[in-house]
């Protein structure tokens, strides 16, 4: 194309001579269509240049276009393979604090007035402590006259006696027969008869003036105090004081019907009460028999030291030892869940994506443990599985599992 546009040049400047206006054309004029020419020469070039290209474009390989399209739409997927870990087994459950054994206190005699109180809930007692006494003023005087009785009762016992001897010195000489001896020993005998009688009725009389004292059974924690002085109380006024005997507490734990088939007698469990960061370690001292039919959920009783961070009534949390577990765990992106339950998304051997329903066990701060559904060779999808559907082709970019 050069070499035509100087032909061209050439031809006009051969005309102009011929012409006889060669002279006439001036070497500006002559220069500024050396441009033009030029330039028109440049455009060419480049849209015959931008033509060629288009159609080599346009001429390539369809199958290689079809494999790019293919090779741009297979998404790339983290997955990470498992394995299985040795972990300690937690059953995580809830409940509520009581006495591990509640004693309770109310009046175990006739009754009356209370005098006063000697205790007040939060109070820690000793075996047989007086807890309240109640007003004896009569039944004092009764003891008192109990007391004479007896006296009296000894005088005639001793007066028979003497009777006896002498009519025993006189039956020798034969002023008295053997019938009056028979009836002075019995009225001597009935005489010490009503002396055991009146010392009996005494020590039951003392006896009854002694449960006008309202005492602790055993050692403990007074829990409640429900009464006051000058309450009138009796033998059904029913619980007046309630103690948690040596102080000592337990976890009401609610547990499922699952894990309560993996758990025994011994345990060692962790409670930590509501409000409080404090923590005590207990056992499990029995274990429910029965399963609430509505909660489907069984009681486990675990055993507590004293402590005044325990109160009766509270809500506590208690993480038991249920022994080691070998399972495979994922972190929690990769667990999804809808009304089927919780699942996981594998990468099988050709590389397409299928869902496997899986059973969660223990949280934790490393992971989440796959109870069943998995044995730990798979392929799990980590993330972005909720963009994923079943049987779709992906390219898995394997991470090391931590």
């Amino acid at each position: 194309m050069n070499y035509e546009a100087r032909v061209d040049l050439d031809r006009v400047a051969a005309d102009a001579s011929a012409d006889g206006d060669y002279g006439s054309v001036s070497d500006a004029d002559m220069s500024a269509r050396r441009r033009r020419k030029r330039l028109i020469v440049a455009i060419a070039i480049i849209l015959a240049a931008a033509i060629i290209a288009g159609l080599m474009i346009s001429g390539g390989s369809e199958e290689t276009a079809l494999s790019a399209s293919e090779e741009g739409a297979i998404s790339t997927v983290t997955v990470v393979v498992p394995g299985n870990i040795t972990q300690l087994g937690l059953i995580s459950a809830t409940g509520t604090l009581s006495a591990r054994r509640e004693m309770p206190v109310g009046s175990a005699g006739e009754g009356g007035r209370i005098a006063s109180v000697a205790v007040d809930a939060g109070d820690y007692v000793r075996a047989g402590q007086v807890l309240a006494t109640i007003d004896r003023s009569v039944q004092s005087r009764q003891a008192q006259s109990s007391a004479a009785l007896i006296e009296a009762n000894r005088a005639s016992a001793q007066l028979a006696q003497a009777n006896l001897d002498r009519a025993l010195q006189l039956v020798e000489r034969g002023f008295i027969s053997q019938a009056d001896i028979d009836r002075l020993t019995a009225t001597r005998d009935a005489a010490v008869a009503q002396v055991r009688i009146a010392e009996a009725q005494y020590q039951e009389r003392l006896a009854r003036n002694a449960q006008l004292n309202i005492v602790a059974p055993a050692a403990g924690l007074v829990l409640e105090r429900r009464v006051e002085p000058g309450q009138v109380v009796s033998a059904g006024s029913g619980t007046l004081f309630s103690i948690a005997r040596d102080g000592q507490m337990e976890l009401l734990a609610e547990v499922s019907e699952s894990d309560l088939a993996r758990l025994s007698v011994g345990t060692v469990a962790t409670v930590t009460p509501v409000g409080t960061t404090r923590s005590f370690e207990g056992q499990v001292w029995q274990i429910s028999p029965v399963i609430n039919e509505s909660t489907r959920l069984g009681v486990v009783r675990i055993a507590l030291p004293a402590s005044p961070a325990l109160r009766p009534g509270g809500f506590a949390t208690a993480q038991i030892n249920s022994g080691s577990v070998v399972s495979p765990r994922l972190p929690e992106s990769a667990i999804m869940s809808d009304d089927k339950g919780s699942y996981v998304y594998i990468v099988n051997a050709e590389d397409t994506v299928e869902r496997r329903p899986v059973k969660l066990g223990l949280i934790n701060d490393e992971g989440i443990e796959v109870a069943s559904g998995l044995d730990g060779s798979e392929r799990v999808v980590l993330r972005a599985g909720g963009f994923l559907t079943v049987g779709e082709k992906v390219r898995p970019a394997l991470q090391d599992a931590d």
